[in-house]
């Protein structure tokens, strides 16, 4: 699997990330361990989690996997930190003592010293973003995380938090976004951005929460993310919009005249847009993630990827071209 500069730091990783949000809840510890055994033996070397996942579950999974089946310099971790589940819910917590304290928590699930790539998971209405960047600065020179970045961050707030640490040499070296053919909405701001700035984006959700496997064309099988009851909200979005049903379409018969699966189609279309350094993919068995791997070998005619340029930027709302 080829491996990817992200943006200009010295991180690399695999063009293919392995997402964990469904460990410890819809995936087991034996299962989670085949995927990451399929996933490492196709050159794959980012995983990515995050403390809030199944409430630090997927943490304490991947950490089981690394003390008995994984050698730690075999991959590439990523982790996020920023949300805080208690009582009321959910609720953001960007500040330096929340990060930092969650990081720590992070670590002892993990079982490591460091995570590769620390990530701010959203925006903080509360807490300055001086403060937010203050705790990514320290998780570098504490040697807590390698490098750092932010996860569904304005274009505005990226820039703003890259000028700080760059300051100081410690640098922002990734965003992490929801990037797709049904999600084109980082190409007006963030994209530029990112390549002005030297920073190199992680695709979560490259295949539009699943959509774009066509698997929902015709109707919602059982053991789907849109059945799932605590999922089921997070796919409508998609399976609800008109506009996404066409692009659906268009991908189905691209892959029908190429002879390959939507998903390599879809997979292939974003792995060749700019600043992208990995797609995440959420497979939750060794079989899911194969389908996925397709789409390594797969470059996609002019043509056809103009055609899939089109009808995404016309039909979601993309006003133009990038």
């Amino acid at each position: 699997m080829e491996r990817r500069q992200v943006g200009t730091s010295g991180l690399r990783v695999s063009a293919l990330g392995l997402g964990t949000m469904t460990w410890g809840r819809d995936t087991d510890e034996v299962d989670a361990a085949d995927v990451l055994r399929t996933f490492l033996d196709a050159g794959g070397d980012l995983v990515d989690t995050a403390a809030s996942y199944a409430d630090g579950d997927a943490e304490r999974v991947l950490g089981g996997l690394l003390a008995g089946r994984v050698d730690r310099d075999d991959v590439v971790i990523v982790t996020k930190a920023g949300v805080r589940h208690g009582l009321e819910g959910a609720r953001r917590d960007a500040s330096r003592g929340g990060l930092l304290g969650e990081l720590d928590a992070s670590l002892g699930r993990l079982g490591t010293d460091h995570v590769d790539l620390f990530l701010v998971a959203c925006p903080d209405p509360v807490t300055p973003l001086e403060e937010t960047v203050s705790a990514l600065r320290l998780a570098v020179t504490s040697g807590r995380a390698r490098y750092v970045g932010l996860s569904n961050h304005p274009a505005w707030a990226s820039a703003r938090a890259a000028t700080l640490l760059a300051d100081d040499g410690v640098g922002l070296a990734a965003l992490e976004l929801e990037y797709s053919l049904l999600q084109r909405g980082l190409e007006r701001e963030i994209a530029p951005a990112a390549a002005a700035l030297g920073l190199g984006v992680l695709a979560w959700s490259p295949l539009g929460r699943g959509v774009l496997t066509g698997k929902y064309r015709r109707s919602v099988p059982a053991t789907s993310r849109a059945a799932s009851d605590h999922l089921a909200g997070f796919v409508a979005q998609y399976l609800e919009d008109a506009a996404a049903a066409a692009v659906v379409e268009a991908v189905a018969t691209a892959a029908d005249g190429l002879g390959r699966a939507p998903l390599e189609v879809a997979l292939a279309w974003l792995l060749d847009r700019p600043v992208v350094a990995s797609a995440v993919v959420g497979a939750r068995t060794p079989a899911q993630l194969k389908g996925t791997l397709g789409a390594l070998d797969l470059a996609l005619p002019q043509e056809v990827r103009g055609a899939l340029d089109d009808v995404s930027a016309i039909e979601v709302g993309y006003p133009e071209r990038w």
